[in-house]
């Protein structure tokens, strides 16, 4: 198992940094993220360092979100919110702060929570002949 020896997540995955953890096994580990954007936010990422979604291997990846529901479920049960995010970014022009893929599992207890994830509306400036033509060039890339 490769690790990073510069990677706060490494440490937390080798024990040299304490963590809260929520979920362990040999392949990933879940524990409550510092900053706690809402009460139970927690965040799971595999034990093996891989730097974000295009350097995941793919049996890594079904097994993070093979284990997903089980934390979102975990965190439903524990603190009933009336939603969930389940964010991840990748690289540092999507604000990718720990070089370690992570998925953010953010409970939502309402529109006041004090977390805002927002999206533009682009909708008006892509006609259906626009949107087959963004989805062909990413389909010939498959």
């Amino acid at each position: 198992m490769t690790h990073d020896s510069n990677c706060i997540f490494c440490k937390i995955v080798s024990g040299d940094i304490p963590a809260a953890v929520v979920y362990e096994d040999d392949t990933v580990i879940a524990f409550a993220d510092l900053g706690q954007a809402t009460k139970g936010h927690t965040l799971l990422i595999p034990k093996e360092h891989q730097e974000n979604i295009f350097e995941l291997k793919e049996d890594t990846a079904a097994y993070l979100f093979k284990t997903a529901p089980k934390i979102a479920n975990a965190i439903k049960e524990a603190f009933q919110p009336e939603g969930l995010n389940l964010i991840n970014n990748n690289g540092k022009a999507a604000s990718q702060s720990v070089f370690h893929y992570h998925l953010h599992f953010i409970p939502r207890y309402g529109p006041d929570d004090g977390f805002e994830p927002t999206f533009k509306d682009n909708s008006s400036e892509y006609s259906a002949e626009d949107l087959q033509a963004v989805a062909k060039n990413i389909n010939r890339h498959l």
